[in-house]
């Protein structure tokens, strides 16, 4: 019997002995009296036998057929030994024409024994972080691919920063794809807009953090990598940046995404708006309305908004180190910004200065910290995009190789290591006597036979035995 069956009997034996009615013992075992009453005569012929499902033992009239299941089995163990049981499904219906579900592959499978392709794993604990309390203090930053506009115009990607403290979307954009310029935007307005935010909580997408394994000398020595050119803004302005592990870490923005693609799909399809330009000259109107009736008051009266630099332009900028050429120009990839004479007709050749291109698409060299040359933007439809790396630079000559650092610095060490013992080994110089012949110059400027530099070079003769005269 099963649990469910097990306090049939007692009931059922105290309704024959008038102790309950037959509604009351209906009642405890969740049972219509009708079928309470078929029970009794049932209990008084066979016992507790009787109680027992009829059905129960019987094949089931939906059951496989035996000569399909027998052609499963043997599909899944000689011809598709290791495959899922979804894949295994297709496969049978598309080239064996099998009719057969993925639940009844699975249960042939678990009767063969055979363990799953792939072990599912339990769900992990995630833990509810409440929101900070001020407005400013946390803002959640992301990106999300999307038929905003339907069959109108092909998938667009729409950036986007909301306040964690109060779910107010500080800015929007849209792009074509996620870029680092749909990032710098939404950043630009909301420090424009509200001011410059404590921190940012985004994914690990390259463009916002570096995700690689590659470390170069220079990174291993200081402790950290070099940022990207956005952490190197976030840098400059002050902003921390907290790497999401997972989707559900900044689930606030993510649920805003599931927002805006109903809510702005159906808005934009209203106004028949099918370009990036018209969907991003609507977004302030859209952003007004969403805010008057989604946000919420924060804990914390007093913003944490911070004050915007004045140079903010300057801030939002991809930066490259450069050597300045012999014919006075900055090169980076096909971008060449020509550097007018300084003060005196000089010449800056073969000086280090920084080339910032700003998210207008305005090229600034900066030598010491001041302009020195500026260039104007190409045109309105400018996107910013990384040229080259924010660490790599030209010049080789005055920057010095991995590998050459490398070497340096085991130089260094060999030679602070062999310094104290060639000065305790070091003999007190005395004078020769009058008359004698005085040293040649170039005996006098040879290097003392336990200097570091002829140690190395006189340890196989010492070996044998022979002196640096006698060779």
């Amino acid at each position: 019997m099963s649990r469910k069956e097990a306090p049939r009997a007692g009931l059922i034996r105290a309704a024959l002995d008038r102790r309950i009615t037959n509604e009351e013992g209906a009642r405890a075992l969740g049972l219509s009296v009708r079928q309470f009453q078929r029970l009794k005569p049932r209990y008084d012929a066979d016992g507790v036998r009787g109680l027992v499902h009829r059905a129960r033992g019987r094949a089931s009239p939906r059951r496989l057929p035996a000569p399909l299941r027998h052609e499963v089995v043997r599909l899944m163990t000689e011809t598709y030994g290791r495959i899922n049981d979804v894949h295994l499904t297709e496969k049978l219906h598309e080239l064996h024409a099998l009719p057969i579900s993925r639940s009844s592959v699975r249960r042939l499978r678990l009767a063969l024994g055979r363990p799953p392709h792939r072990q599912r794993r339990a769900p992990r604990h995630r833990q509810r972080r409440p929101r900070v309390p001020a407005l400013g203090q946390l803002a959640q930053l992301d990106g999300s691919p999307h038929a905003w506009f339907e069959d109108r115009a092909p998938h667009a990607t729409l950036h986007g920063l909301i306040d964690d403290a109060t779910s107010i979307p500080l800015a929007l954009c849209f792009r074509p794809t996620e870029d680092l310029h749909g990032y710098v935007t939404v950043l630009a307005a909301t420090c424009r807009q509200y001011g410059v935010p404590v921190t940012l909580y985004g994914d690990r997408l390259n463009v916002l953090a570096r995700n690689d394994r590659h470390w170069t000398l220079e990174e291993q020595l200081q402790g950290h990598q070099h940022p990207t050119h956005f952490g190197r803004m976030l840098a400059d302005l002050g902003i921390g940046f907290i790497r999401a592990l997972s989707p559900q870490a900044k689930g606030r923005i993510e649920r805003l995404w599931a927002t805006l693609q109903d809510r702005l799909v159906t808005e934009l399809r209203l106004r028949h708006i099918s370009t990036l330009a018209a969907a991003n000259a609507y977004l302030p109107d859209f952003l007004a309305d969403f805010t008057r009736r989604f946000a919420v008051a924060p804990a914390t009266p007093t913003a944490a908004w911070r004050a915007v630099p004045r140079d903010l332009d300057r801030i939002l900028a991809c930066r490259y180190h450069r050597v300045v050429a012999r014919d006075n120009t900055v090169t980076v990839v096909d971008l060449c910004v020509a550097i007018p004479p300084g003060p005196g007709r000089r010449s800056y050749a073969g000086c280090r200065v920084e080339l910032r291109e700003l998210l207008d698409g305005r090229c600034l060299v900066l030598y010491q910290g001041a302009v020195i040359a500026t260039q104007p933007a190409p045109g309105p439809a400018f996107v910013l995009k990384p040229r080259a790396a924010p660490s790599s630079a030209s010049g080789r000559a005055h920057r010095p190789s991995a590998a050459q650092q490398l070497h340096h610095a085991l130089a260094d060490l060999g030679r602070a290591v062999a310094a104290p013992r060639a000065s305790a080994s070091r003999q007190p110089t005395v004078s020769a006597p009058p008359g004698a012949n005085a040293p040649s110059r170039a005996a006098s400027s040879r290097p003392a036979l336990d200097h570091p530099w002829r140690r190395r070079l006189l340890a196989p003769r010492e070996r044998t035995g022979v002196s640096p005269q006698q060779g």
